[in-house]
């Protein structure tokens, strides 16, 4: 998905020089040690660590955990190009950032790499302040031109283009002197002080060896397993390619210290297994082989998950309660492809999706439904679009569906007073409406092409969940074809949106920002690899993204993120699935300690890897 390049801003010569000295000299607007989007820290300056850590956790010991990729093996060290795949955890543990977010607030980071940020009195820049003591893993300091270096690099052609449409409004980035940098923005943007400071930092010197061939500086699509050269607490140790690899703590991290930084990386070494299916996996984790998973499948949950080892009080299967964002884990609908292009074609899809009768018969009622984009978050929209709704959606009520200014969208339901024969019958409708009807035992258009579609997925396992909407679906004519095919093919086709329907897990946030033009911008339709899966193009739903990204006040921002739910529900781009208000996990307790309770925006594992430590 590369997004057109970002233009440059910079002025030529003198001009430019006269500018940059007014930058110098300007007072900010305030400076911290941390940043805030809507001006609260929940941390003082003097803190002295999170409070959710144990500061005085042990050093030491081994975190053996399992991959949570749905792939085999890695084929390289950089998790930042295109082509091939990282190990798990490789980014986190090993790159740190200018700002660290905590597990017990939203909308704010702290500074790791950067000492303080300053924000202009505009707010169309950023500057930030390094730590003189910061230092990559080849003992090099971390100077304001590796900040720029990694900012150039991940706006350059070989990276994920997500950066590029999450920084569109970045104009530039400035190197003010060795350990000051000052990111200019094209527009005000509350979000983008967090944003640019939540980029990975990387050395120059990763990758700086030339190219054999050419005598020239290798691309960064090149370093492929060259080691990276971070300034996280973790290093790459032993490797054994298809079978795991172990990072090892670095003693001499120069953050360890840190408030930000203080109780947490405990382990002196993080071995992560690969495994090839999740039976391996629950297998090898009832063995004995590693010490913590978290669970996804309901089934497993409520069936498989036992032993002599829990029996024995090893292992322990526990729910964490979390006030994350449900996400939007939805059957996504690619309406680059007809009929999908046709809403009413959508919106009987859905209601052949029998959610209640798949809960209680599949999933053992763990799950809730999802029931828009910002669920368990104040974004979510609820009852009719108040008045700073209907402001920002008026001006597009002619290229909007009605029931966007109708109560907010709801999943159908079919229990109590609705039931799967009446969904059925108002699918019957929607899809006659559309043109197309039942002939010759399938539901065919006025060309007598019948309705087929393909179900894209990585695994073969995902026929199960598919098989009850497709039994639905063949009452109205209609053909689901479910195609399971490799992870690499798999990631191909999406990045190309070479599929009818898939199923993602889109996770939520307390916050959105920028990343939604890449998920739902009409720029990102067009984009190859863009997060804008279903191919939404609407007017609307980019001047709704632009006022959510450019929200001055709290109540604008929610006015504008709860509008956005409504149009893209009511659209029904995607059929919404299940969520769970629980963390559920099976960790080692006789290797493991852990603090008492878990903070509340924190996501399983990682909280683990974080703040947990080795027991002797």
């Amino acid at each position: 998905m590369h997004l057109p390049r970002v233009r440059s801003t910079r002025l030529p010569g003198l001009r430019h020089l006269i500018v940059l000295a007014a930058w110098l000299v300007m007072p900010p607007a305030w400076s911290a040690h941390g940043y805030a989007l809507w001006g609260e820290l929940r941390y003082p300056p003097d803190f002295p660590h999170f409070d959710y850590v144990n500061a005085q956790a042990p050093k030491g010991g081994e975190l053996r955990l399992v991959s949570n990729l749905r792939v085999s093996t890695f084929d390289k060290y950089n998790p930042f190009t295109l082509r091939g795949n990282a190990p798990a955890y490789l980014s986190s543990l090993m790159f740190d950032s200018l700002l660290a977010g905590a597990l017990d607030e939203t909308g704010s980071a702290y500074g790791l790499l950067a000492s303080d940020v300053a924000l202009a009195p505009d707010r169309l820049s950023v500057t930030f302040r390094l730590r003189p003591q910061a230092r990559f893993h080849n003992g090099q300091a971390v100077l304001a031109a590796d900040v720029k270096h990694s900012f150039d690099t991940l706006m350059g052609p070989h990276t994920s283009p997500a950066y590029k449409t999450m920084l569109e409004d970045v104009a530039g980035l400035d190197v003010v002197d060795d350990h000051t940098v000052r990111f200019r923005f094209r527009k005000i943007n509350r979000e983008l002080p967090l944003t640019v400071g939540s980029l990975p930092v990387f050395s120059r010197a990763w990758g700086d060896e030339k190219d054999p061939k050419t005598g020239q500086r290798k691309s960064f699509d090149q370093v492929v397993t060259d080691i990276p050269i971070g300034s996280g607490p973790y290093k790459i140790g032993p490797v054994r390619f298809g079978k795991d690899i172990t990072y090892v703590r670095d003693p001499a991290y120069w953050a360890r210290d840190l408030p930000v930084r203080r109780g947490t990386a405990n382990f002196d070494r993080i071995t992560v297994k690969i495994y090839k299916d999740n039976t391996a996996r629950l297998e090898a984790l009832k063995a004995g082989e590693f010490d913590l998973m978290r669970f996804f499948s309901a089934g497993d949950w409520a069936r498989r998950v036992n032993g002599k080892r829990f029996d024995s009080g090893e292992l322990v299967k526990a729910e964490f309660t979390h006030r994350q964002p449900t996400g939007f884990q939805s059957y996504v609908l690619n309406t680059r492809r007809p009929p999908l292009d046709d809403i009413r074609v959508r919106q009987a899809l859905g209601l052949a999706l029998d959610y209640e009768w798949m809960n209680r018969q599949m999933f053992y009622s763990a799950y809730q439904r999802v029931q828009g984009l910002f669920g368990n978050t104040d974004c979510a929209s609820n009852g009719l679009p108040g008045q700073a709704e209907l402001a920002l959606l008026a001006p597009w009520r002619g290229q909007l569906p009605p029931a966007v200014f109708s109560p907010a969208y709801r999943a159908p339901r079919t229990d109590g007073d609705d039931s799967l024969r009446g969904n059925l019958r108002r699918a019957q409708a929607l899809l006659r409406e559309a043109g197309w009807t039942v002939r010759d035992g399938a539901l065919r258009n006025a060309l007598g092409e019948p309705m087929v579609f393909e179900y894209l997925d990585s695994q073969e396992t995902g026929a199960r969940v598919v098989a009850p909407w497709s039994r639905n679906l063949e009452k109205l004519g209609i053909e689901l074809r479910f195609r399971p095919v490799d992870f690499a093919l798999y990631q191909q086709r999406l990045r190309t949106f070479n599929f009818d329907i898939t199923s993602l897990a889109y996770g939520g946030t307390h916050n959105p920002g920028t990343e939604y033009a890449d998920l739902f911008g009409s720029q990102a339709a067009s984009t190859e690899d863009s997060g804008n899966l279903a191919g939404v193009r609407s007017p609307a739903v980019d001047a709704l993204v632009a006022r959510l990204i450019g929200a001055d006040t709290r109540p604008d921002f929610l006015a504008a993120c709860r509008a956005l739910d409504r149009v893209i529900m009511h659209s029904h781009y995607l059929v919404p699935q299940w969520s769970s208000s629980t963390h559920r996990m099976v960790y080692n307790a006789w290797r493991l300690a852990r603090p008492a309770s878990m903070p509340p925006y924190a996501t399983g594992e990682d909280w683990a890897i974080d703040t947990w430590w080795s027991k002797p």
